[in-house]
């Protein structure tokens, strides 16, 4: 089967978000561009924390690089919510994450969920067979504001039980640590 690349070379705007209420709230990534072209990508809380983690160690590492401007902070300057209609192009299997050192830009793959497991090489190639994938190649003080703003996405969760480190839900929950009592 052919392969569909959504890809995003700079643009406007590639965000992190989430639709619904804590506890009940699907999390996107969307990437648009000046044109009106929107794609937004499911992926699951823990796959936006984990990419935002990397991005960051990513930065830190080519910031030591000489010749290389990268920023050490950004702030999130992007609060809006993400663009509508949030329309699921598909959902996330994997991701890659690279640094494109003759553009000076950070690359994101987003690969889709397929019935057969994703090939590693499949990820960040030019193959006109596989998964389809979201492929935006960002600066890296764009980098620096995903992260910022995705960490705020994450956070901005459940609260944590104090106990069992589970998420609690508004009227609580069955914490195993009080050996099943409502916390």
């Amino acid at each position: 089967m052919p392969r569909q690349v959504h890809h995003f070379d700079r643009p406007s705007r590639f965000v992190a978000g989430t639709v619904g209420q804590p506890g009940d709230r699907t999390f996107y990534l969307q990437a648009s561009d000046g044109d009106g072209r929107v794609v937004s990508v499911a992926l699951e809380k823990s796959q936006v924390q984990v990419l935002a983690e990397r991005m960051d160690e990513l930065l830190d590492e080519i910031a030591t690089r000489p010749g290389t401007a990268v920023p050490t902070t950004a702030d999130v300057d992007d609060l809006d919510p993400l663009t509508p209609p949030v329309d699921e192009e598909f959902r996330v299997a994997a991701m890659g994450l690279a640094w494109d050192g003759e553009a000076q830009a950070v690359v994101v793959e987003a690969v889709a969920a397929t019935d057969e497991p994703v090939d590693e090489d499949a990820i960040l190639s030019d193959a006109e067979e596989g998964p389809d994938a979201l492929r935006v190649t960002i600066t890296p003080g764009a980098a620096r504001s995903f992260v910022a703003r995705a960490r705020r996405v994450v956070a901005a969760g459940r609260p944590s039980c104090p106990l069992c480190s589970l998420p609690l839900d508004p009227t609580g929950h069955v914490c195993p640590r009080q050996n099943g009592y409502r916390r």
